[in-house]
């Protein structure tokens, strides 16, 4: 244990610092980290180098190199610039890559290089010159570009506001540092201007001045806010670090340095959920940690050496070493302090007496039990495992809370089995070939899901499906996701044949649940491979998915043709539409020819919307029959001048004779016929005839006393005698011209007979005619006319006359109450005889 705290350092009284080596870079470098822009990606990420000749006093002929590299040094991309001279890289919290040119465009680069997209925020250069020699700084998730005239923050969406302080408050010179503080979730900018300090929001600029600052200061050289923005520090031109909240209303403490020069860098060191209480600041040859004690921490310090701020600490690398500098966690230090009796260090000790098979062990085990903490003593070694480093040493805490867990009854084991998987899981990303070297504290607060993004923005696809399956993560969250971007991935190697990639494409996913062939072959599509996008929608199984995209692609047949497979009639008149609009007329109407359920479905929308187009469809199908209706329904609909309704008429009839639909042309015919002959009735004797049927024409005519004018109708129409009586007869009851009534039945012999005469009389509650024209009812009918008039004794008496069983049964259903009593007394013993014989 003392050999393990050698490189412990207190500061004052409540905390130790501890620096240990992350990788040994191999990485082989052209130039001095001095000499370049240089931007590292926090959480273990990235970092970025670009050769800076626009700093030189003579531009370099070359063209400058930007290199990506992992924290262990690998190379990840590497692209010659060539666009123009760069104040400024930054990384964004999905790990792209910012550069701020001096003319304020921003290039944005994926991970290993390639462009991604542009945006500007104005002209760094300004008016003023200050781009050249100025600081620029990023701001996350953002970013914040401090500009000669404009202050510009910068979100995800690339979305700005633009602030000009150089009028607001007047500077005449540029700001001597600045950065980005955020106040109730709100951006500002803190900027110094010589002794003073600015406050800047999108609609205000306030003066502020730090509470409990050391007199003297004319000059404010550097500023540094913590990785979680509540707290900010102030380095001066009289040597002093002032710490306090980012608010600057409460100071922390304050640090005299005994240096006036200004820092290269200076950042905080902190552990996350604690007090923030230690700043780290590098001079040429100098790293200091200072804090709230009287003394600090000083290492010695390379010159091109970078420092990167972390959640939970900074990371410090330079041409040769990668390290990482942190406040020691109470858990590990409660352990490894020199002389601890803390429980976690008892238990350790008892462990590692028991490997040597010492008595001492029971000792100590004896010792943590009889003050009962042995839970808190498994607890603190699982806690200190995980914020270990090396395996070996992760192994031995773990060990020692395994061995302590064996003399408890009810110890809950989740915590000990998710520290297992979760340092498995970082001692996977933490290997010098992947690179990222997380701590347990990044690797909580940044999640397993974002870590497995950052394994797929790598391309590392193995080690993420591994994870996957290691932690059982949902399909949907895990393996399906990241084969989904492995896919994505794969469509882009152009030196593939199309064929090859989407079968290695369907070897792989196969049917594997919440993974989506079309997201894939839209990027195929992207990447110009039209027809690889084409063969991987074939394993699309939801058409829905398949058709948007064919229309993107330009394949509306195809796209036709998966709608109309589907099945479903919205997704095929949506691709109809498209096909209309992109396709002319004879070419969409040939489309159509072939696809029977297209055509008619496009038919009954016609139908609907365009009713040229329909006829268009049935002229060029030569549908005859249907184009003959159409031409009928647009002379009642469209068309109000008799001329023009005949001659749609005319048209229907020319097309049912060329369908060879002799009864519809002939009835069309008729129609003509009798719309000429309304249109000269009602010229002749006004009223309203025009659209009326035949039918009821001729008992208009009727009802107008036009008799002979109806007869004569229907002799031209060739009204079927039966069918004119029933019309004749209703209208005259309709009009109660009884007396005419009575002539029309003795005109000749009625062809309907008798008994209409009756019914429609009793209709009109005529009682009296009724009774004439029941006598004249025929016998098969005489029995019902003289129910229908209410003689039911004289129908009794025909009724058995014909010795009709049904007309007896009828005629007694309707004899009621004592009036009636003796007919059917009378039915009754005729039905008896009758039996009887």
């Amino acid at each position: 244990m003392d050999c393990y705290t050698a490189n412990w350092n207190p500061l004052g009284d409540s905390a130790f610092y501890r620096k240990y080596e992350l990788y040994s870079m191999d990485w082989d470098l052209k130039e001095e980290l001095r000499d370049c822009l240089v931007a590292a990606a926090p959480y273990g990420g990235p970092i970025a180098l670009l050769r800076n000749p626009w700093r030189k006093e003579k531009p370099a002929s070359a063209r400058p190199v930007l290199e990506i590299y992992s924290a262990s040094g690998v190379p990840l991309a590497s692209l010659l610039w060539k666009s123009g001279p760069v104040v400024s890289l930054g990384w964004s919290a999905e790990e792209e890559l910012l550069c701020v040119q001096e003319d304020g465009v921003v290039l944005v680069y994926g991970l290993h290089g390639d462009f991604r997209r542009h945006f500007s925020m104005g002209n760094v250069g300004g008016p003023g010159g200050w781009g050249k020699g100025m600081e620029t700084g990023f701001w996350m998730p953002g970013s914040s570009i401090l500009m000669p005239t404009w202050v510009t923050s910068n979100s995800a969406g690339c979305q700005s506001l633009r602030w000009s302080f150089s009028t607001t408050i007047g500077l005449q010179s540029a700001p001597s540092c600045w950065t980005t503080v955020c106040q109730d979730r709100v951006a500002h900018i803190l900027l110094a201007v010589g002794p003073d300090l600015y406050l800047l929001d999108h609609a205000a600029c306030s003066a502020v001045t730090p509470p409990g600052l050391a007199p003297g200061v004319s000059s404010f050289l550097q500023m540094a806010v913590s990785f979680t923005y509540r707290h900010l520090a102030l380095f001066t031109d009289t040597g002093y670090i002032w710490m306090g909240t980012a608010s600057l209303k409460e100071k922390l403490c304050e640090f005299n340095c005994n240096i006036r020069a200004p820092p290269k860098q200076m950042v905080w060191c902190s552990r996350p959920r604690s007090k923030e209480r230690a700043v780290v600041v590098a001079w040429e040859r100098r790293l200091m940690v200072v804090g709230d004690a009287p003394e600090s921490i000083q290492y010695p310090w390379r010159a091109d050496s970078y420092l990167v701020p972390e959640l939970d600490g900074v990371r410090i690398f330079s041409r040769s070493t990668h390290e990482f500098l942190h406040e020691v966690p109470v858990a590990s230090e409660e352990i490894f302090k020199i002389a601890s009796m803390a429980p976690g260090a008892l238990l350790l000790e008892a462990q590692k007496e028991y490997e040597k098979e010492s008595q001492k062990a029971d000792e100590y085990l004896r010792e943590i039990q009889e003050l009962g903490q042995l839970p808190q003593a498994v607890q603190q070694c699982i806690e200190a495992a995980g914020h270990e480093h090396w395996p070996d040493m992760q192994k031995s805490l773990l060990r020692a809370a395994s061995f302590g867990k064996c003399f408890l009854d009810r110890f809950p084991p989740d915590s000990f089995v998710r520290m297992c998987q979760d340092l498995r899981v970082l001692n996977a990303v933490r290997d010098y070939h992947i690179g990222i070297p997380l701590t347990y504290s990044q690797y909580k607060q940044l999640t397993i899901q974002v870590l497995l993004d950052r394994l797929v923005l790598r391309r590392l696809y193995p080690l993420a499906i591994q994870i996957c399956e290691y932690l059982r993560l949902p399909e949907v969250q895990g393996v399906s996701r990241i084969l989904a971007h492995w896919a994505c991935y794969k469509v882009q190697q152009k030196d593939v044949s199309d064929e090859d990639v989407a079968r290695a494409i369907n070897q792989k996913l196969g049917d594997t649940p919440g993974v989506s062939y079309s997201d894939i072959a839209a990027r195929a599509y992207g990447c110009g491979r039209t027809e690889l996008a084409i063969k991987l929608l074939e394993y699309e199984p939801r058409s829905g998915e398949q058709v948007p995209l064919l229309l993107k692609m330009k394949r509306s047949k195809l796209a036709l043709s998966k709608a109309i497979e589907s099945g479903d009639t919205d997704l095929v008149f949506t691709v109809l539409l498209h096909l209309k609009n992109e396709l002319n007329r004879g070419d969409f109407f040939m489309t159509l020819r072939n696809q029977p359920m297209a055509l008619s479905l496009y038919r009954q929308f016609c139908k609907h919307q365009e009713l040229e187009t329909l006829k268009d469809l049935y002229n060029q199908d030569d549908n005859h029959q249907e184009l003959g209706s159409f031409h009928i329904r647009a002379s009642y609909a469209a068309e109000e001048r008799i001329e023009g309704r005949v001659a749609a008429l005319q048209t229907a009839a020319d097309a049912f004779y060329k369908a060879k639909n002799e009864f519809a042309a002939k009835a069309t015919e008729d129609q003509m016929r009798l719309l000429r002959l309304q249109r000269r009735l009602e010229d002749e004797l006004g009223g309203r005839f025009l659209d009326l049927s035949l039918h009821d024409t001729v008992t208009t005519l009727i009802l107008s006393g036009q008799n002979k004018r109806a007869e004569q109708l229907a002799r031209d129409f060739r009204i079927p005698d039966k069918r004119l009586w029933w019309l004749k007869l209703t209208a005259l009851a309709d009009l109660e011209d009884w007396e005419e009534l009575e002539k029309f039945s003795k005109s000749k012999k009625s062809p309907i007979g008798y008994l209409p005469f009756v019914e429609i009389c009793m209709k009109q509650h005529n009682k009296y005619e009724a009774k004439k024209y029941a006598s004249r009812v025929g016998p098969e009918q005489k029995v019902k006319a003289l129910l229908l008039v209410g003689d039911v004794a004289q129908a009794a008496d025909v009724a058995i006359e014909h010795r009709n069983e049904a007309e007896m049964s009828l005629v007694l259903s309707h004899c009621t109450g004592a009036t009636d009593g003796a007919t059917a007394d009378k039915i009754q013993r005729a039905r008896a005889q009758a039996q009887k014989k």
